[in-house]
């Protein structure tokens, strides 16, 4: 988101631009989210001793997010971007953080990690995947007894805009495009409640989150998020360099603007209980 992320899957379906420029990118959207996301994981009983697996980990964030929450715990992140793990662990080294690993893993293999998990994490990781519930089962069988799925998706098209903007439009329609050529789905938020009970979840909770302004960080997304699937877009033939170029150019002018209100997508939370002992 989106994401979080250089997500766990092969670079071949991920749309999103990964590596050091990638990172950055992570990190504006990961001001927008940390509110939310930080408030979703106390919600879902994220406790201090909690064992964590952080799936499509990115850069760390959420993964720091969730070492901080669990000082008796740890917390494992992994991700495909071998460029960014890097990066993560050298952050959270100069943080401080001691209860924290990141491991090179893609989540359609899955490796052993050598541990139940209690708090199971995914942000912005089910949309780039062809096969979503299946990767669910998988995150669920990782989970302990008792333990709980937390995940964050979008809703690409319930994006909005106001005035309304040509650009902004032509935006939501090729990172739409983008990703449903590559087999997955950018609408999968709403999904996600019958995803997760499919998987057996119990115990479901479900909130829906949509930052939104005129300026800053969550209006930089847009332009940042255009930048980052360009390549995508060039290579399966959906866009020119000088259409992304030109929207890319006024869409940072609604930064500049400051008059134009706009969100990000909307944004799915659900977690879900795996059955106890």
């Amino acid at each position: 988101m989106l994401h979080d992320t250089g997500v766990s899957v092969t670079s071949s379906r991920y749309a999103i631009r990964g590596g050091r420029p990638g990172r950055e990118r992570l990190r504006v959207l990961n001001r927008v989210m940390a509110e939310t996301t930080g408030e979703l994981l106390r919600r879902a009983g994220v406790g201090p001793r909690a064992r964590c697996l952080d799936v499509g980990c990115g850069g760390g964030d959420v993964t720091a997010m969730l070492a901080r929450l669990t000082p008796d715990g740890f917390v494992v992140g992994t991700d495909m971007d071998e460029t960014v793990l890097s990066l993560a662990r050298a952050e959270a080294a100069d943080a401080g953080l001691r209860n924290v690993e990141f491991r090179r893993e893609d989540i359609t293999r899955p490796a052993d990690l050598g541990a139940a998990f209690d708090v199971v994490y995914a942000r912005f990781l089910l949309t780039h995947l062809a096969d979503p519930g299946g990767a669910v089962v998988t995150l669920c069988r990782r989970l302990a007894p008792g333990g709980v799925l937390i995940v964050e998706d979008i809703d690409f098209t319930g994006h909005f805009c106001h005035p309304p903007s040509d650009a902004f439009q032509r935006y939501v329609a090729l990172y739409s495009r983008v990703v449903r050529a590559r087999g997955a789905d950018p609408d999968i938020g709403p999904r996600l409640p019958g995803l997760l009970a499919a998987a057996g979840l119990g115990d479901l909770g479900v909130r829906v989150v949509q930052p939104a302004g005129f300026s800053g960080d969550v209006a930089a997304i847009a332009p940042l998020t255009l930048e980052a699937i360009a390549e995508s877009l060039r290579q399966l033939g959906l866009a020119g360099a000088e259409e992304i170029d030109g929207t890319v150019r006024e869409l940072r002018e609604l930064v500049r603007d400051g008059r134009t209100l706009v969100s990000l997508p909307r944004i799915v939370q659900c977690w879900g209980r795996a059955e106890g002992v």
